[in-house]
């Protein structure tokens, strides 16, 4: 996982690499998180998208997972 703060912006921003390798910008950590952990759990009703449905499951899985690794070191970071 990339974690780089972004330099030259007037908020707060953050990068991380998608599991398709290109990087997304986030501005809001905790909307963040509760988008991916609301997508990583939909499904079409329609079975012939399953496939589909397993290649957005693992993207947005692999995207909460990187996105709360980051919210649990910058809670430590903040701890001390």
């Amino acid at each position: 996982m990339e974690f780089i703060p972004l330099k030259n912006h007037t908020h707060k921003a953050m990068q991380v690499t998608d599991l398709n390798g290109c990087p997304i910008e986030i501005t809001n950590l905790k909307e963040a998180i509760k988008m991916a952990r609301q997508y990583k759990e939909y499904r079409h009703e329609d079975k012939s998208f399953s496939e589909f449905d397993k290649k957005l499951k693992a993207y947005w899985t692999d995207m909460f997972e990187k996105l709360t690794t980051i919210k649990k070191r910058l809670d430590e970071t903040l701890k001390f």
